[in-house]
């Protein structure tokens, strides 16, 4: 990925703070399959779209959502371990997705899912590549190689110098 797509695509995620409209649908249907509880599952489920919101900065990623009962969650570009696409057969249907970050040794409390998202294949894109540190400031991978394999010969040098040294012993090989 070059330069001037990592900008669009940066541009493109932190334009996401909250979750499409069709994530609202798909509680509606999802609570609709519980017939007479509708109004029981709905409910909080509304709340939850209506106060859901995300935000992607420098950092990491924060999401959260409650009225009553808030709640927040922000995880680092460093903590992340792994990220999960998921979408069941309503989501495809509606061509909303979501996206699971989880982090290492946290439990059930290391996860972030940025549900109901249009884009969610640009977000993972975008959330692989901070946590890789994958960005404009990162150094060449090439050159890093290089610099490792020019140490390397250094190295090399500076104990071949030492080797013949003690070979030539205290007197320098002078007899």
């Amino acid at each position: 990925m070059d330069d001037a797509q990592h900008r669009a695509l940066t541009l493109r995620v932190r334009a996401i703070t909250k979750p499409r409209r069709e994530l609202l649908v798909y509680y509606a249907l999802v609570s609709l399959i519980a017939l007479c509880g509708f109004p029981l599952l709905f409910v909080p489920l509304f709340f939850r779209y209506e106060t859901l919101w995300y935000r992607f900065d420098e950092q990491g990623v924060a999401m959260g959502y409650g009225l009553l009962f808030r709640r927040e969650v922000q995880l680092t570009y460093a903590r992340m371990q792994d990220i999960h696409l998921s979408q069941n057969l309503l989501e495809r249907w509606l061509g909303i997705g979501t996206v699971t970050v989880q982090t290492a040794g946290a439990g059930t409390q290391g996860h972030l899912a940025i549900v109901g998202v249009k884009d969610f294949e640009a977000v993972r894109d975008f959330l692989y590549a901070r946590m890789r540190g994958v960005h404009k400031d990162a150094p060449d991978i090439g050159a890093q190689a290089t610099s490792a394999e020019q140490l390397l010969v250094d190295i090399r040098a500076s104990l071949d110098r030492a080797a013949a040294a003690l070979e030539r012993g205290p007197g320098g090989g002078r007899a």
